[in-house]
């Protein structure tokens, strides 16, 4: 099977109903918690709401293949974000979620390519000299996908309530990638 072709578009608030669909697909809860009894992911977060919250600068974009929504990105300013999630942590930095939504589409190599774009998006801006991103520390998977990706573990942290595996690819990893 020869690989689908990704795009990204900025998500809008007629998103809303689909990311509250995906929200309810177990592996995008297990993706968001390690609680065993979760029905929803990230908390029943409004969806509605957060897309249209232009309080600071989080950007979230649709994955699309052929037209089709397969995956979400969300992208930050660890440190200058409001809420303080990451804590102290240093400027020049930008922070990546990912998931993909319908179950049909993982491991299908779209997630490979969202963050490809999205870290050749960051790696666009010259003052990022690295990217995080948060896994939850069970999801072993994942942390083998970011390693694939360059990806370096910084070490455990809890935030909230989950115990995360903190993951930095640093400028000059990404830019001397084979």
């Amino acid at each position: 099977m020869s690989p689908e072709t990704v795009t990204l578009r900025p998500a809008t608030v007629a998103d809303a109903p689909l990311l509250t669909a995906w929200d309810r697909q177990p592996h995008v809860i297990a993706c968001s918690s390690d609680d065993p009894d979760a029905e929803v992911a990230f908390d029943g977060i409004d969806w509605a709401d957060e897309l249209s919250n232009s309080d600071y600068e989080l950007t979230y974009l649709i994955a699309e293949v052929a037209g089709e929504p397969v995956g979400v990105m969300a992208v930050c300013d660890p440190h200058t974000e409001p809420s303080h999630y990451w804590g102290e942590i240093e400027p020049d930095l930008q922070a990546i979620d990912v998931w993909i939504g319908p179950p049909e589409w993982l491991n299908r190599g779209v997630g490979t390519q969202m963050m490809a774009q999205m870290l050749d998006r960051c790696f666009a801006q010259p003052q990022v000299k690295a990217v995080v991103i948060d896994p939850l520390n069970s999801n072993v998977a994942a942390h083998r996908f970011y390693r694939r990706l360059g990806f370096r573990d910084e070490g455990r942290r809890m935030f909230g309530d989950d115990d995360c595996l903190v993951m930095r690819l640093e400028r000059d990893a990404w830019e001397g990638r084979a």
